[in-house]
């Protein structure tokens, strides 16, 4: 029989099993991801439970240091890009994803999405995505001054611009910590962008004074 992913058994059962994953750090910050994400999802439309679970399992890989998330990947017969392999502390979405979905097949592909796409983003987010995305940067226990902006926004914005506002944060977080930056960002930021209006320039608009008057 196929367990309930919406019950509270299931919620449950998972916590206990994530709280021997990973250090009591990552465990209290996991519980903080599932209450914010469920906020956010109540905030904005989407659904509750699907968002508390996603937040509780999206670091579900985080306890694999760098050679053992590489090592998890090729268990899971994952094929990582060069780029990606020479990343290895943001597999831990991806590999929990792939790992989740085979364990527990009764989660639906949303709440995998959301967990596989926490770390990079992607070009095509859906709520649910964005909602996850946004909690893991903003649950209690992160703390410094922009965070405490971005989570003020919250009432203020809409779900799309909020999570731009996030995804800046980090992007900006990442380039101060002279970390690489994936390669995609721009074509992800790009695909959120309104479309450009083609300039046309007139004759002589704003001529430039040639000497002084």
């Amino acid at each position: 029989m196929v367990a309930d992913w919406r019950s509270d058994e299931f919620y449950e059962q998972r916590r206990e099993e994530l709280a021997s994953r990973v250090g009591p750090r990552r465990f209290a910050h996991s519980l903080g991801v599932a209450e914010t994400a469920a906020k956010l999802a109540r905030r904005y439309g989407a659904d509750e439970r699907a968002a508390r679970v996603a937040g509780l399992l999206h670091d579900w890989d985080k306890g694999y240091d760098d050679p053992g998330i590489l090592a998890r990947a090729d268990e899971l017969g994952m094929e990582l890009t060069d780029e990606l392999a020479a990343m290895p502390r943001v597999l831990h979405g991806l590999t929990a994803a792939v790992a989740l979905g085979r364990q527990f097949p009764e989660l639906p592909p949303e709440v995998l999405t959301a967990v596989e796409r926490h770390t990079l983003g992607e070009v095509d987010m859906g709520d649910l995505d964005m909602i996850l995305y946004i909690a893991d940067a903003l649950e209690p226990g992160r703390k410094g001054k922009k965070v405490e902006k971005l989570r003020a926004r919250v009432d203020e914005l809409e779900l799309r611009e909020l999570f731009l506002e996030v995804y800046a944060y980090w992007v900006q977080l990442i380039m101060e910590r002279r970390h690489p930056v994936y390669s995609r960002t721009t074509e992800i930021w790009n695909s959120y962008m309104p479309e450009q209006e083609v300039y046309h320039a007139e004759a002589n608009p704003d001529p430039i004074p040639y000497g002084r008057p």
